[in-house]
């Protein structure tokens, strides 16, 4: 009699430490559900300010998050007579406010193309303007906010279209830091971070600070093969407008993709991988902040 209630104690408590020690699965990033995010950002097709396409992605990034209970906020604005929206979703109520932002339009015509027929075709974006905001739907879906610390997460229209039709780049993030009534305590942008061949170095317009942060985690995680600590680009992007008002901001992008504003920049292109490595990277660097 005793001997069965041993053995029946026993098999309880070995059901309760395997289930404590199962780990929980929307704790964690995903790269394989990023990937499906860009499917269906793909499946809109070109995000272009004012199209059709944007409009869709807009209203499923705004669904998505929602369902994974943030308050969204649809930033409407207009440049040079086309509309345009910013989407902002907020967690939190600390002082400490942290932005992670990314530009969820595509390019309007692939100028990089060798083919000069395809020059004129918009760029599907699989990479520029699908990787970003992928990461930023599935980290919604997964942060779990710091104490004391409130977590915005923005998708940026308008950053792709510079150079055509005397716009400018980064839009919608030159717009939204205008716009803002309360300084963030920091700023990080990501952009292209789905090549499958994944380098991303340290960009020359960032803080310093900032970038040894990100890259310092990166390095604890055994990722320093992707998040490479030297110093190779200066590029403009959306965190250009957070840096010129006085905030602490920086990018994190691989520029080194062959298929940039091109008609390959294609879901083939883009690993489930490298999605993976930048979400785990910057998911512990929010929980750490």
């Amino acid at each position: 009699m005793h001997r069965n209630k041993f053995f029946f104690l026993f098999i309880v408590f070995l059901i309760f430490l395997f289930a404590c020690s199962k780990p929980n699965e929307e704790s964690l990033f995903s790269g394989d559900q990023s990937l499906q995010h860009i499917q269906e950002l793909l499946d809109f097709g070109a995000r272009t300010p004012g199209s059709a396409g944007r409009e869709n992605a807009a209203a499923y990034i705004e669904t998505t998050l929602q369902q994974n209970n943030w308050e969204v906020e649809m930033q409407d604005f207009e440049f040079d007579e086309v509309a345009m929206q910013n989407i902002i979703a907020r967690k939190g109520d600390g002082e400490n406010i942290i932005i992670l932002g990314t530009h969820y339009d595509t390019r309007a015509v692939s100028d990089q193309e060798d083919i000069s027929e395809k020059q004129n075709e918009p760029v599907p974006g699989a990479n520029d303007g699908s990787s970003g905001t992928a990461i930023l739907l599935e980290l919604s879906r997964v942060l779990t906010i710091p104490q004391d610390a409130q977590l915005w997460l923005v998708f940026f229209d308008g950053e792709d279209q510079g150079h055509l039709n005397n716009w400018n780049w980064s839009i919608g993030a030159d717009y939204f830091v205008h716009q803002l009534q309360i300084a963030p305590d920091k700023a990080v942008v990501i952009d292209m971070v789905g090549d499958e061949d994944l380098n991303i170095y340290q960009e020359k317009n960032s803080d310093a600070d900032l970038v040894n942060e990100i890259w310092n985690i990166a390095a604890e995680m055994n990722y320093q093969t992707y998040f490479i600590p030297q110093y190779k680009y200066t590029m403009i992007d959306d965190h250009l407008p957070f840096v010129n008002a006085g905030y602490s901001a920086a990018l994190v992008i691989d520029f080194d993709y062959p298929y940039w504003h091109t008609t390959a920049d294609t879901l083939e292109h883009v690993s489930s991988q490298s999605l993976q490595i930048v979400g785990d990277v910057i998911m512990k660097w929010i929980e750490e902040q």
